[in-house]
């Protein structure tokens, strides 16, 4: 076999492989979609498209018989709440970490990289307890400080390394100018980081719009529910098949996560590229 015909195969092989995925990733999403315009309540349907298309679930979703809409806002408050908390909470801690040396500075670090090992979920009972003796529970503003926490061990990670990569004599040359320590922070090195924190801010922001577990074990009254949960009831009660409602209110998550997305983009690739070059 020459080289020609090898490199044949190889970019065969490589179409071949990202067919399938391709399959994988849109077939279950153009399903989702077909289904959400399709008139009726069921899961099922003879094709892929719907025959008789229908806006009748969107409708419903933004009507007065619908919670859909209190659900969208309190997701909403949690996911923005989420990106700028932790935007300011995990800059201020890697900044700390990437510019000073204090003691337990190296053991801290460890610690960091040891909690990203365990999911929040371990410490759910013990944070089950702690939010009823705080009275959060069943708050938004509990669920948000669990989202807080948990996300600072890998954010801060993630911006100490970028703030690494910042040269230390920008910072040098700042102070010769009479800046002070929050001064340099504001004003050389944010700026300068802002690809890392547009990475942290769209995945803190998205995760709350996604995550289930955590919302069902600290919410409880149906005026708090986020999206996922309010979503889940449409299917989980035991005559309830409204599995087209589920549909049509899924694909709205999409919206305000594309929009922070198409805003952040320019800063995203640079982020990701250089947020773990240097630790």
């Amino acid at each position: 076999m020459n080289r020609k015909t090898k490199n044949r195969l190889e970019v065969l092989a490589i179409y071949f492989i990202i067919g399938i995925v391709a399959v994988l990733i849109f077939y279950p999403l153009v399903w989702t979609v077909g289904m959400s315009f399709n008139q009726g309540t069921s899961l099922y349907s003879s094709t892929l498209i719907p025959e008789n298309f229908s806006l009748e679930h969107y409708r419903w979703l933004f009507s007065e018989d619908s919670d859909y809409l209190l659900w969208y806002k309190n997701s909403m408050i949690v996911s923005v709440a989420n990106a700028i908390g932790s935007v300011v909470l995990t800059s201020l801690v890697a900044y700390a970490f990437s510019r000073y040396k204090f003691v337990g500075r190296k053991n801290g670090l460890y610690v960091f990289l040891l909690l990203q090992m365990f999911p929040v979920m371990m410490a759910m009972v013990a944070l089950y307890i702690f939010l009823n003796m705080l009275g959060l529970l069943d708050t938004l503003t509990g669920l948000i400080l669990i989202y807080l926490g948990g996300q600072i061990p890998f954010n801060a990670w993630l911006v100490k390394g970028y703030f690494d990569t910042i040269p230390r004599e920008l910072d040098e040359a700042a102070r010769i100018d009479g800046a002070g320590h929050l001064r340099v922070f504001w004003s050389v090195m944010l700026p300068l980081a802002k690809p890392i924190l547009a990475v942290v801010a769209l995945f803190n922001f998205m995760a709350p719009l996604f995550d289930f577990l955590l919302p069902t074990i600290v919410l409880s009254s149906e005026e708090n529910y986020t999206l996922a949960v309010g979503l889940y009831n449409f299917i989980n009660d035991q005559f309830a098949n409204n599995f087209t409602r589920f549909a049509a209110g899924s694909m709205l998550i999409a919206v305000p996560i594309a929009a922070v997305y198409l805003f952040l983009q320019r800063y995203l690739i640079s982020g990701l590229a250089s947020g773990g070059t240097k630790g």
